[in-house]
């Protein structure tokens, strides 16, 4: 294996080391992804991420011009609008969003399950299934060698870690980088959107993200997918000739069970949920849920027990603390494995996105023999560490997911959500404020700082 054209195993097919490998495949470069999942379809991967300029930007670099376009195509229907409202569905604040005329510079509404079959998408030859990490060993000659589960391994130059917030390659690399917990618990529902579900929402809400600012420190977040296929998985009627024309002979499709949707997740601190939520499942889970919210709007409610109790997910959410950098070497790590974040507005996946176009090009100027394979590295890590712990502590401070965020507090919570509210109230109706909280909107994921 020649310091020039490097052979890369990524650990994980998740979205930072699926768009890595596009990107490295792309430049010529081998690249060989290990997956523990047994099949591209297994996962509770169907909930919404928001992808911003920042991740289109590093898609539109690292997948061929066809398979971005695939991903254009498969994208829900953009957000017209991002409100706030309160627990009883009155509206406090409305912000209408760019138009999605531009293939990067908007808001993407995306489902996780629809974007993993989009970049699997030609990779059967790169992708691994049902290989569980074990451990890696670096040997003298520069090469490491990653073991698995199964009994077999597999060598390369540079081994990547893109395993998630459990990265088991973390662990042994970097045993002192350690997650914590956030002190919030998510409750995430998937409801089918149908004509009666449709009907609970009033326009600006079908058409936007709406953050829920409840009384008592409930949280909540609501998004509404709409795809251009129906629940058949057949194309709709009035999708443009072009969206057909890449959708109709996509094969992501066949293992793509995403059907039109309304995301409704609720949230608040630890504190307020039972001792075993983590352990709950399936109806048990939704109750919990109306038990938290019983001064929601009554179709708030409703939506809650419509849900699809196959898809309610509890999510204790946690964080990474902060590293100082190591010593480079022919391991690595991106996204999640690196810098857990807490979620919302699609911070995660967005820097994981980031992260993968930045050590793409690093690689690629090593292959071309400009600079070494551990120079390519460290000036990835350089670069990558300061962003990302960026926006940990960003995520961490934004819309209560700390759970020593004041509005989870008995009397001053009531206080700090009148000032919440009051906030996005007057930024709402203040042209100039408007204007650079949109902006905002767009450049929060992980832009360039």
């Amino acid at each position: 294996m020649s310091p020039s054209a490097p052979h890369v195993l990524i650990i994980g097919a998740g979205t930072g080391g699926l768009c890595l490998a596009h990107g490295l495949r792309r430049a010529g470069i081998s690249v060989a992804v290990y997956e523990r999942y047994r099949t591209r379809g297994e996962g509770l991967l169907g909930y919404r991420v928001g992808i911003g300029p920042t991740g289109s930007r590093a898609l539109r670099e690292c997948l061929s011009p066809e398979l971005f376009d695939v991903y254009l195509a498969t994208c829900a229907r953009s957000p017209r609008w991002f409100n706030v409202i309160t627990q009883r569905m009155r509206r406090t604040a409305s912000f209408e969003l760019r138009p999605d005329t531009h293939p990067v510079d908007t808001e993407r509404s995306v489902a996780r399950m629809t974007l993993r079959q989009v970049l699997l998408t030609g990779m059967e030859d790169v992708v691994h299934f049902d290989r569980t990490f074990t451990h890696y060993e670096q040997r003298d000659d520069g090469t490491v060698t990653a073991h698995f589960a199964d009994g077999s391994s597999a060598s390369g130059d540079l081994l990547v870690a893109a395993d998630g917030t459990h990265s088991a390659v973390r662990r042994q690399y970097l045993p002192h980088a350690v997650t914590r917990d956030a002190g919030t618990i998510n409750i995430a529902t998937r409801i089918p959107l149908t004509e009666h579900t449709r009907s609970l929402l009033p326009e600006r809400l079908q058409r936007g993200i709406s953050l829920i600012f409840g009384t008592g420190g409930m949280m909540g977040v609501l998004h509404v997918m709409d795809f251009k296929w129906d629940a058949d998985g057949r194309l709709k009627p009035g999708v443009s000739e072009a969206d057909a024309a890449l959708l109709s002979p996509w094969s992501g499709r066949a293992h793509d069970p995403t059907r039109d949707n309304i995301n409704l997740v609720v949230w608040s601190t630890a504190r307020r949920f039972p001792h075993d939520v983590m352990q709950r499942r399936g109806d048990e889970l939704v109750q919990v849920a109306l038990e938290l919210t019983g001064n929601w709007h009554p179709n708030l409610r409703e939506l809650l027990m419509r849900g699809d109790p196959a898809s309610v997910l509890p999510i204790r959410v946690t964080t990474s603390e902060p590293v100082p950098p190591w010593k480079s070497s022919t391991v690595t790590l991106l996204g999640d494995a690196i810098h857990t974040m807490t979620p919302g507005r699609g911070v995660g996946a967005n820097t994981a996105l980031r992260d993968a176009v930045l050590l793409c090009r690093q690689l690629r100027l090593a292959a071309a023999g400009e600079k070494t394979l551990l120079q390519a590295v460290a000036d990835y890590e350089t670069e990558m560490l300061p962003y990302g712990f960026a926006r940990v502590a960003d995520s961490l401070n934004r819309s209560g997911t700390n759970g020593d965020d004041r509005m989870y507090k008995p009397v001053v919570g009531r206080l700090a959500l009148l000032g919440a509210r009051g906030y996005f109230g007057v930024t709402s109706r203040v042209p100039r404020l408007r204007r650079n909280f949109v902006d905002d909107f767009y450049t929060y994921r992980g832009e360039e700082d």
